[in-house]
């Protein structure tokens, strides 16, 4: 109501200002590391860099721009190679942007971060922080040293997303090369280009020009409408989930490693549609009846795994990831465990997350 108000009087003093000189959104940047705060020994370098390397507020004023969108201030939350993030760093993630969203007057998140796990921190947060306030996950597949380094107009893109009004309720978005991605569908997909994620269902929209542009919306639950909360999670550490990936050849000894090391769920990255080799089944069977849950995920990109096709799952008690990729379904196994241990309850959460 207070921007139709001011535009009504703008337009009564004959004013042709814009609208952001009356009233932005407020967006806060919380910084993680990644390449996006990496450093090149040279322009020329943009594979070989050091990541996390740039704080916060280096990064905000080298796109002084973002200013004309929002009012952006930056929180230096971590300063991590991605693949470095353990629980203990995804749950201080999850903690800082859960106290940002309770803020009344945060209208937005933007979270930098390394594109190595920034898909799995994204789709963390769609389950784990209920807030109808736009939360944006961003990173670069260039250091900011390089030419035509990707991660400037990245962070514009993603702070224009998270000062939309048209974001709210949408879910946490992934927002790479002007796409707008779904948490729980994206993965990064290439190493060396800037286009280096997609989704087999698609993206959501685009962002062009800092103007959004709707395509679909996501059809499982996050956030508002998740059964999971940040709020109700202790200590540093999730349950302990492991992933065995399928091939050829496979021996039994890693699934057995991981369960003697307190793993309490294995995703088997299968072949196939999750295929399970004939003599690694009576391994995972035994370790489902010592409380192990097994999950049967696919190592390939596309398409999804059907439960009691190729193994009698109903029989076995095991688990289907249905499309979540190993390692998404590594993060709702281990928050389904923080729940409950019943194979059948598990697999209804595989469904609608």
């Amino acid at each position: 109501m207070m921007k139709k108000t001011l535009t009504v009087l703008s337009l009564s003093l004959g004013l042709l200002l814009p609208l952001s000189t009356f009233a932005k959104n407020n967006v806060v940047v919380v910084a993680t590391g990644g390449t996006i705060a990496g450093a090149g020994a040279s322009s020329t370098n943009s594979a070989t860099y050091t990541a996390a390397k740039v704080p916060v507020d280096d990064l905000l004023k080298a796109v002084p721009q973002i200013q004309n969108l929002a009012n952006v201030t930056g929180v230096q939350a971590l300063q991590v190679a991605s693949e470095s993030i353990t629980d203990k760093e995804l749950l201080t993630i999850a903690r800082k942007v859960n106290e940002l969203v309770k803020k009344p007057d945060v209208n937005g998140v933007v979270i930098t971060h390394g594109t190595d796990t920034l898909e799995e921190t994204a789709y963390f947060l769609s389950l784990t922080v209920h807030t109808d306030k736009p939360i944006v996950v961003v990173g670069s597949m260039r250091p900011p040293s390089a030419l035509s380094a990707d991660g400037p107009l990245n962070l514009y893109s993603a702070v224009a997303l998270a000062a939309a009004d048209n974001a709210k309720a949408k879910g946490v978005f992934v927002l790479m090369n002007d796409d707008i991605f779904a948490a729980r569908d994206v993965t990064k997909t290439i190493n060396i280009h800037t286009n280096g994620f997609a989704s087999q269902w698609g993206a959501l929209g685009t962002l062009v020009e800092g103007k959004t542009y709707w395509f679909r919306n996501v059809a499982k639950r996050f956030n508002n409408a998740s059964e999971f909360n940040i709020e109700n999670i202790q200590g540093d550490a999730l349950p302990l989930v492991q992933i065995v990936y399928g091939s050829g050849n496979m021996l039994p000894d890693a699934y057995k490693a991981y369960a003697k090391a307190g793993a309490k769920a294995i995703i088997h990255a299968g072949t196939g549609n999750g295929s399970v080799a004939k003599n690694i089944v009576p391994t995972l069977n035994e370790l489902q009846k010592q409380g192990v849950q097994i999950i049967r995920s696919s190592r390939v990109p596309q398409g999804f795994v059907l439960r009691n096709a190729e193994q009698p799952d109903d029989q076995y008690n095991w688990v289907v990831a249905h499309d979540l990729n190993p390692q998404k379904a590594k993060l709702l196994a281990a928050l389904a465990l923080t729940k409950t241990r019943d194979a059948k309850e598990i697999q209804r959460m595989f469904w609608e997350y």
